[in-house]
């Protein structure tokens, strides 16, 4: 297997691979130009995004954004990310619709060893250097908010309709229709009927 076969299939691959290193930095060169373009030029926004992305649903919006290589995340339709939003989508990260993205907002699918010398960079003979590592998918649901300077970790699933408080970092599932926040996140609350403030769209 390649590393990049590794890395897609959850498995320990070198992150210093040169062929990895080839697809981030061709990610890199096409974030920066998607965060170059004026915010109001929404015709060749989407068509970075749709080149970028392993898919891209309609009306997605992000002010400015940093992926580790970007055909590994999917997003849905009506998307709308603020400020900063990072994606190291070494594993899959799925995106549903009507999602909102608070600002420096982190989804972090990698992983790395607990022992260090099992984590640390090496330095071959030749002078070559390698970084082991892995990555768990993670899945954001429909209807979801997630506030600013939350941080998503590897294998976590969020549910449907969530919400999930500011400043938390989501370490284990979070189910459908309820409130979350904390580091680590926990769930205080489901959302119901209750919640509703009152006004007609």
């Amino acid at each position: 297997m390649t590393e990049k076969e590794k890395m897609i299939a959850g498995e320990i691959y070198d992150a210093y691979d040169e062929e990895l290193n080839s697809l981030r930095n061709h990610c890199r060169q096409m974030t920066a130009r998607l965060n170059g373009l004026d915010i109001a030029d929404h015709k060749e926004r989407a068509e970075i995004l749709s080149a970028l992305l392993g898919s891209c649903g309609e009306n997605v919006f992000i002010i400015n954004a940093q992926f580790d290589y970007g055909f590994n995340t999917y997003i849905g339709d009506e998307f709308s990310a603020n400020f900063n939003f990072t994606v190291l989508d070494c594993a899959p990260v799925h995106i549903g619709r009507h999602v909102l993205i608070g600002p420096n907002v982190t989804i972090a699918p990698p992983m790395h060893p607990l022992v260090a010398e099992e984590r640390n960079i090496r330095t071959d003979g030749d002078g070559r250097r390698h970084l082991y590592e892995y990555a768990k998918p993670i899945v954001i649901g429909s209807n979801v908010w997630i506030a600013s300077n939350v941080v998503v970790m590897g294998g976590v699933t969020i549910g449907d309709n969530c919400v999930i408080g500011a400043g938390s970092v989501v370490t284990k599932d979070i189910p459908p229709n309820t409130v979350a926040v904390g580091a680590p996140c926990r769930v205080i609350r489901e959302i119901t009927d209750d919640d509703r403030i009152g006004f007609d769209r």
